[in-house]
């Protein structure tokens, strides 16, 4: 891999990663007894240490029954951190009502959180981005739903804040909100990637200056903010839960109507409209490649957002693969594939956990990516969350000019050998283990609420 590639994670909010070791945050640390640590910021931070998530899985009723709503605000950005904000917002409805409490979640986020029972203050959904000419467009996007973050947030402070990813608006709001109003306890659930790779120094120390809580999901992003001087708990990753409500393989191959014979290869182009013009067009190529040489092939492509259904329905016109585009079928698509060839991002570590042999490609402006090479001369070790869970090389990346048609197909037909694949297999179930257990978005509710609970 090109390793001055690194500039376009700059704002990516989908990949999440972190080396193999496993480290859990003290037993009272974890539990929550302690709340937010003020306008100053985190705090010190407490000890890391080696421990079983397990003693954190149980739900209790938390002493507190506050008589009115306890209003949380949440922010985050791209299809991914609403999938995630959703996740933690069921976690968090679910544990106050064992609580008997009542919550009333203001948002910026998408369908998902709304379904999941918030407040849209605004669609950040759409709006993201990775690089420097391809957020050009999203500026004035942003900056009209920052804007009204703030009115939102200075007219009605809430009780607590929980930022999501998402780290340049973020930092805006957590900075803002401390001038606005400091006794406002902020939480950051799923941080930044400056653990991996860092613009500056400036920016950990702003997150962490900005933060009274931090909620890892992964060890060495806890032990990162931990050695800044961040107060953090580790409380896994969410995706672990998420993974409990796919469908078995038979049962989605069932539901697609695809037969047991017939092998089918999920194609992900696309969670960002850039990926449209960067990510979709050599993808597509190795697509109708693989389809020359294997005519039995057919291939699934899950929709991330209504607006990218035309380009897509028109690209698998154009580049005449056999292949189907599935709304609200995700899961299903997933779980059925033989293989995928997918953009870096969280389906990655969703397809690793399903055990699906991958390819990840990704592609930017070639404007962005020279001045990645020749100016800023970021260096990161991978990209794909998978392999940056066990900092070695699981699933194969091709990035920028690496991404050929060619170098895609060569990669995939590898992966579909049967020696391959369960050398592919054998490392997945490998990296499950620094993934943490079942329960993180309940560990991470509870958190929240131990720190609203020390408030009253």
């Amino acid at each position: 891999m090109d390793s001055h590639l690194a500039y376009i994670l700059q704002l990516t909010a989908l990949n999440f990663q972190t080396p193999r070791e496993n480290w859990a945050e003290g037993a009272e640390g974890a539990e929550g007894a302690e709340g937010a640590e003020g306008a100053g910021g985190a705090g010190g931070a407490e000890e890391v240490s080696p421990t079983s998530l397990s003693s954190l899985s149980s739900l209790s009723p938390l002493p507190l029954c506050p008589s009115a709503p306890l209003r949380i605000f949440i922010s985050t950005g791209e299809v991914s951190g609403d999938l995630q904000g959703a996740l933690l917002i069921e976690a968090l409805q679910r544990l106050a009502r064992i609580s008997n409490w009542q919550l009333e979640i203001v948002a910026l986020g998408g369908s998902r959180m709304a379904a999941a029972g918030a407040t849209i203050l605004g669609n950040t959904t759409s709006i993201g981005s990775i690089g420097l000419f391809e957020s050009l467009a999203y500026i004035f996007p942003t900056l009209k739903i920052q804007r009204r973050a703030k009115e939102y947030l200075q007219q009605y402070p809430p009780d607590l804040v929980v930022l999501i990813d998402y780290m340049g608006p973020n930092l805006v709001i957590s900075s803002y909100l401390r001038q606005v109003a400091p006794q406002v306890p902020i939480v950051y659930f799923i941080a930044p990637q400056e653990w991996v790779w860092s613009l500056s120094p400036q920016n950990t120390q702003r997150l962490v200056n900005t933060t009274d809580r931090l909620l890892a999901i992964f060890p060495e992003e806890a032990r990162y903010f931990q050695k800044n001087g961040a107060k953090v708990v580790w409380v896994g990753h969410p995706i672990v839960d998420r993974m409990q409500g796919f469908p078995k393989r038979e049962t989605a191959r069932a539901a697609l109507g695809i037969k047991s014979d017939q092998i089918a290869i999920a194609l992900i182009p696309a969670s960002r409209r850039q990926e449209l013009k960067y990510v979709l067009p050599p993808m597509f190529q190795a697509a109708k490649i693989i389809q020359e040489k294997f005519p039995q092939v057919y291939f699934w492509i899950p929709l991330s957002l209504e607006t990218y259904r035309q380009p897509i329905e028109q690209a698998i016109q154009d580049y005449g693969i056999k292949a189907t585009l599935v709304a609200d079928k995700t899961k299903e698509v997933l779980a059925s594939a033989d293989l995928a060839i997918a953009k870096s991002g969280t389906v990655n570590l969703e397809l690793a956990l399903l055990d699906v042999p991958q390819v990840v490609i990704y592609r930017v402006n070639p404007l962005t990516a020279w001045i990645a090479r020749k100016v800023l001369k970021f260096s990161i070790p991978f990209m794909s969350p998978p392999n940056l869970v066990e900092m070695k090389s699981i699933v194969p990346e091709l990035l920028q000019e690496q991404a050929t048609p060619e170098n895609i197909v060569r990669e995939a037909l590898q992966l579909l050998e049967p020696t391959q694949r369960q050398k592919t297999l054998a490392e997945y179930r490998q990296m499950r283990q620094a993934l943490g257990e079942i329960g993180a978005c309940d560990r991470a509710a509870k958190e929240i609420l131990a720190i609203l609970n020390s408030r009253f």
